[in-house]
């Protein structure tokens, strides 16, 4: 049934909300997840990670291991408006889930550790946020853990991520101690007892601080926006109305970062937190039209319930209800029963039900409109990146991007009757999550299931024996080598000539292959591949450029050295000639897949392999061990800092070298010792270094 706030929303997008929680691991999204839907009435009982209670934490994988895997949607109603929430995983290893998410998102809040401040994740999903312009809030939890301190938070934001932090509230209370916040905007005290919340006045030993804090943030809001500052020249002040107007605008564009603070874990900050969530991130209507084309045509679409249907499908998951598609809605509306239209796939689909989603539970809707996130039961052929149009007016959304798999396994049935069956269980996760990729090595006959981590790999094992109920074995982890050219080639001449009865093949190309780099040194260990053509005067058509191209991409999946995929390099057909009869776009699809092995084999050629930011955190006695530890794997320590009474180490390390690390790391630190890795990109293989696998 739907609720009155459903039914405002249908006319009054400007009261909704679509945000995600991001952060580092072990930041507390989860918690703070949970705290928002108990303050909001959504549940009538805090959830807790530790007790495996939580919401958004269902599957049964994120409460035995204690972190978030999957990204979960959940909706809440705060002061008149409709607030759609998903929790993102804060594991490297999951980052996909958290591409896929900001894409469909408005807006975000950041949450960082009152200790820590900015940490490597942290870090990440900051970068993957600013490349889809999503708008963010920080909130600074955990402030009554040892050690906490706002400032040095606020510190860590300012110079490791690079936004203007602009505070707006005053701690009441430091570590054990805090108790509440002092709101600088309205000048009040905001106090938490025992869950209870309440307002009074400033306390008499905070006024002082609180007022310069207060002049501080006119000021540096002043700086920062045309508005703000003819007030503040005139007046020397802001008013209230003033400041909160401008905050807004800074935190939509990007100029600022409203800071908050508070401890999830003792409910304390989640009210004034979910106040900045609806009065400065951006609702459907405050944010751009959605960009889409067809047909090489570029269009727009607004978010108006009235114009033509554009969805985007930005997650799938099988479940006991059926295959859900969870959909961001950018216009028009869906009903029960409808009929969309995949653009991509070119075929319909039709709409059975509508799903308003609460992490694992779901409440039927008949419609929903523009701006909303909801499930939907009945697609057969959607993906991940998948848009829904209106039939009669087509229009592809720019997908979520993918990052390339970087640590394969060997995954085998236990009995050979059930290899279909497992066949069958790894074609659906690849489905749902598309940084998994499934494939039989040519070599071995062995089905290899790559992924983004150790992690990653073990988890999607884990949910293939726990959903198909199937006994799998498991190889060794191996990582995703590359070869890249280090000196090219000019001018190599291939002629592709068959003749066996009937039409002939005939293709002449003339390639330049070169590395990405334009000094040719292959330096910065380079990925990617350009494909450009000189040729003129019509000596190749543009077909037969374009499947050229094709055939130069093919070659590109075995190198000369090992057999592993090519990257890193340019390659330029600079001339080639066609036989009026002969030619045709397979001969010189064939002619450009074989020039460009011939041109490999002529080339300077090195290993690239896969490397990872690690960073570490042990205690003081242990860093000698641990600084050991990485140079016997090839690790390159690029900086060191203190932090009470610990180290944090970071470096780059071959991922091949860090299988089996957490365990050797907590035999040398006494288990007190912890590290998080995310990958950085591919360097060169030492000469003479093995190759793991």
């Amino acid at each position: 049934m739907r609720t009155e706030t459903d039914r405002r929303l249908t006319t009054d997008l400007t009261r909704l909300r679509n945000l995600g929680i991001l952060a580092h691991v072990d930041a507390g999204k989860t918690t703070v997840t949970e705290r928002i839907l108990y303050a909001t009435g959504t549940t009538h009982k805090r959830g807790e990670v530790h007790d495996g209670t939580t919401v958004t934490d269902f599957d049964s994988q994120e409460r035995d291991r204690g972190i978030t895997i999957f990204a979960a949607a959940v909706s809440c109603d705060w002061r008149g408006h409709r607030v759609n929430l998903i929790d993102t995983p804060g594991h490297v290893d999951f980052a996909d889930e958290v591409e896929r998410s900001l894409r469909v998102l408005d807006g975000a809040i950041a949450v960082f550790d009152a200790v820590a401040g900015v940490e490597p994740q942290s870090e990440s999903v900051w970068r993957q946020a600013d490349r889809y312009g999503v708008p963010r809030i920080a909130f600074v939890n955990k402030m009554d853990r040892a050690g906490a301190d706002l400032d040095t938070a606020v510190e860590s934001i300012r110079r490791r991520l690079h936004p203007a932090p602009l505070v707006v509230q005053l701690p009441i209370g430091a570590e054990d101690g805090f108790r509440g916040v002092v709101d600088l905007l309205r000048m009040r005290a905001l106090l938490w007892d025992d869950g209870t919340f309440q307002e009074g006045p400033v306390p008499r030993e905070s006024a002082d601080e609180a007022g310069r804090r207060r002049r501080a943030l006119e000021e540096t809001v002043a700086g920062l926006h045309a508005g703000a500052m003819d007030e503040y020249c005139t007046r020397s002040t802001l008013s209230d109305g003033t400041l909160a107007s401008a905050l807004r605008d800074l935190t939509r564009s990007g100029d600022g970062l409203v800071v908050l603070c508070g401890s999830a874990y003792r409910n304390r900050g989640i009210e004034p937190l979910l106040d900045a969530v609806v009065s400065w991130l951006p609702a459907p209507v405050d944010v751009p039209p959605v960009r889409g084309e067809y047909d090489g045509t570029a269009q727009e679409r607004p978010a108006d319930p009235e114009a033509p249907l554009a969805a985007l499908a930005f997650k799938v998951t099988a479940t006991a209800r059926g295959r859900l598609t969870y959909v961001r809605i950018y216009s028009g509306t869906i009903e029960k029963g409808d009929h969309v239209w995949d653009p991509v796939a070119r075929r319909g689909e039709r709409v059975g039900r509508i799903l308003r989603v609460q992490a694992d539970r779901h409440a039927e809707l008949e419609r929903a409109g523009a701006g909303d996130i909801v499930a939907v039961i009945g697609l057969k052929s959607a993906r991940p990146g998948s848009t829904l149009c209106a039939p009669g007016s087509p229009l592809v959304l720019e997908p979520p991007t993918s990052a390339e798999p970087v640590v394969s396994v060997a995954v085998e049935a236990r009995r050979s009757t059930e290899t279909g069956r497992l066949a069958t269980a790894l074609a659906r996760l690849a489905e749902e999550d598309p940084s998994l990729a499934v494939r039989t090595d040519p070599e071995t006959g062995q089905t290899v299931l790559s992924g983004m981590g150790e992690l990653h790999l073990e988890v999607a094992v884990e949910k293939v024996r726990r959903d198909a109920g199937l006994d799998v074995n498991v190889g060794r982890p191996r990582v995703a080598y590359r070869e890249t050219v280090v000196r090219g080639v000019s001018g190599l001449v291939h002629r592709h000539v068959k003749q066996d009865g009937g039409a002939g093949q005939f293709a002449h190309v003339v390639l330049d292959v070169q590395p990405m780099d334009d000094d040719g040194t292959g330096a910065g260990a380079p990925t990617g591949f350009a494909f450009a053509t000189t040729v003129v005067g019509g000596r190749v058509p543009q077909e037969y450029v374009r499947a050229v191209e094709a055939g130069c991409r093919d070659a590109l999946a075995e190198g000369p050295v090992g057999g592993y995929p090519v990257t890193g390099l340019r390659v330029t057909l600079t001339d080639g000639a066609t036989h009026s009869k002969d030619s045709s776009e397979m001969a010189f699809r064939t002619a450009g897949r074989l020039a460009l092995r011939e041109a490999l084999r002529a080339c300077v050629t090195v290993v690239l392999e896969p490397v990872a930011e690690v960073t570490v955190t042990v205690p003081e006695d242990a860093v000698g061990a641990v600084l050991g530890d990485l140079a016997a794997r090839r690790g390159r320590v690029t900086g060191s800092v203190a932090r009470a009474g610990s180290a944090v180490l970071t470096a780059t390390v071959p991922l091949a070298e860090l299988f089996g690390y957490a365990t050797r790391l907590r035999s040398r630190t006494q288990g007190r010792g912890t590290f998080t890795a995310r990958p950085v990109g591919y360097a060169r293989v030492p000469s003479g270094a093995a190759l793991a696998g």
